[in-house]
């Protein structure tokens, strides 16, 4: 624990004490790895905000701490339900309540499913570093990784593009690029975050492009 504490540098006396509760399940995209890669992302643009970088930390590192699978009816109370058991730790921890109501809502605010602006730089930063891995390639391998454990096909053999049909992502893998994936990077918080979002997405977009001229 102390060597993977290690690698959320500068927060790793921090990581230490949260990394026990950070995952919620087996799930392999919410898993310790997508952690620290939400972590590096949310340092990189701190290192271009003037944000509360504790606050980010424990907010990073619990911000998937209560799973809700992608295809629960309760995929929407996910958000709330990590920020509530955040709470519940922190305090326990000693925080100040005004932090531990920061951490909350930045948790609360980051998810795509709960559909809640977040309200400060801190929030921004936790969901901006959160999307920036669900795009780019990671975010391919993310999507095809997700769509295994649901059992979806990996397109519509009839019209691989979705063209002319109703779009439905929870039967065919590829339609998640133009449901969800495709739309995040106009939705991007900050400057920096809007910056790396950029890149990634040109990648998503290429790769989208490079499987529709190999299936034909």
């Amino acid at each position: 624990m102390t060597d993977l504490a290690a690698a959320f540098t500068p927060y790793e006396n921090l990581a230490a004490q949260l990394i026990p509760f950070a995952c919620g399940s087996d799930d392999g995209s919410h898993d310790i790895a997508h952690i620290l890669r939400v972590f590096r992302n949310a340092m990189r643009i701190l290192r271009e905000e003037e944000g509360h970088g504790g606050v980010v930390a424990a907010a990073v590192l619990l911000h998937d701490c209560v799973a809700v699978e992608k295809n629960s009816p309760l995929r929407a109370q996910a958000s709330r339900l990590s920020a509530d058991k955040a709470c519940g730790l922190l305090r326990n921890m000693g925080w100040a309540q005004i932090d531990i109501a920061a951490v909350a809502h930045a948790i609360t605010t980051h998810s795509f499913s709960a559909n809640s602006p977040p309200e400060t730089l801190e929030a921004k930063i936790l969901q901006d570093a959160d999307r920036l891995d669900a795009i780019g390639a990671i975010g391919v391998v993310r999507c095809f990784y997700i769509a295994g454990r649901m059992k979806s096909s990996l397109y519509d053999v009839a019209d691989p593009a979705g063209g002319r049909r109703p779009l439905d992502d929870r039967r065919f893998a590829l339609d998640h690029f133009p449901a969800k994936l495709f739309k995040l990077a106009d939705e991007f918080q900050t400057e920096a975050g809007r910056r790396m979002a950029a890149e990634r997405h040109a990648r998503l977009v290429a790769f989208h492009r490079q499987f529709l001229d190999e299936i034909g």
